[in-house]
């Protein structure tokens, strides 16, 4: 962006919500906003999510994705406004997105970090302005964790549901030279999974699509799949555990997160009941990552 954008900019944002509600204002905000950002305070306990668009910009539109926000939440945080100054605003998110080490083969850093890559470490490049997806996250995280651990299993079919940045998809077509089909509800993430698969020469290998879910015909014809990230939410996660058993390869491994520590009982009973069982659980902080296997 910059500071002589045709179009006046403002700023809009929602502030104090608790970690679990985050994913949901992202996206809210992500459908009009062509830049979101996350900030949160020194525990890491409360955020604030924001984003930069043209003023008057999808009111009606932003206004439906608030309420589905605070309806799947439970969470109600009032849209606030401020005008604002491109160079200004990239600068804040600049400064709140340094370069993320997660386990012990990721790197992940925006386009803004200028010096060599961090070397013995697969590194992925993501636009600065898009934090949700970044590395930050411990969602994201705990799943490249988990990917580290499933990808001597050699994977040869993988779906990345819910794929947000694209950087899962990004992170296992890079690690495995496999393709992976990244699906995501919102327009704007496949947009944006799509530009980031471009920008770390994965276009070849990420193929990000328009999908709802396991609902998508394409999504179905891919079946069965030997690898099935995840990460989007707890009561989504347990109304797709049919499905997810039902496309996933005999022996196929599913990385779920996007749920709290405290929620791993409630997500895990739903699996089991379909015959998925629990070969480890991973944590960080409050947030849990689930890597579950379809037995033989």
């Amino acid at each position: 962006m910059s500071a002589r954008h045709a179009t006046a900019l403002e700023t809009v944002f929602v502030e104090g919500l608790p970690e679990f509600a985050v994913p949901a204002y992202e996206a809210a905000l992500a459908g009009v906003c062509g830049t979101i950002g996350l900030f949160h305070d020194e525990d890491g306990e409360i955020w604030r999510v924001e984003g930069v668009k043209d003023q008057g910009e999808g009111e009606e539109m932003l206004a439906t994705a608030l309420s589905l926000a605070a309806a799947a939440t439970g969470v109600v945080a009032p849209l606030q406004r401020a005008p604002t100054e491109a160079e200004g605003w990239l600068a804040r998110t600049y400064s709140g997105f340094p370069e993320q080490l997660v386990g012990r083969r990721f790197a992940v850093r925006g386009t803004h970090l200028t010096g060599p890559f961090t070397p013995g470490r697969v590194t992925l490049v993501l636009d600065a302005g898009i934090a949700f997806g970044s590395g930050e996250h411990g969602s994201t995280r705990g799943c490249l964790r988990a990917l580290e651990i499933v990808v001597q299993r050699r994977p040869r079919r993988i779906l990345d549901l819910g794929t947000g940045s694209g950087i899962l998809a990004m992170a296992a077509a890079r690690l495995l030279h496999r393709p992976v089909l990244a699906t995501d509800i919102e327009p704007w993430s496949v947009r944006v999974a799509a530009e980031n698969a471009r920008m770390n020469g994965l276009s070849h290998l990420v193929r990000a699509r328009l999908a709802d879910g396991w609902r998508d015909v394409v999504v179905r014809r891919g079946a069965p799949y030997d690898l099935v990230f995840a990460n989007i939410l707890a009561r989504p996660l347990c109304s797709m555990a049919r499905d997810l058993k039902n496309h996933l390869a005999t022996g196929g491994t599913a990385i779920l997160a996007g749920l709290l520590v405290s929620q791993v009982p409630v997500v895990l009973a739903a699996h089991r009941r379909q015959g998925l069982h629990l070969e480890q659980t991973l944590a960080e902080g409050r947030w849990a990552t689930l890597i579950l296997r379809r037995a033989g």
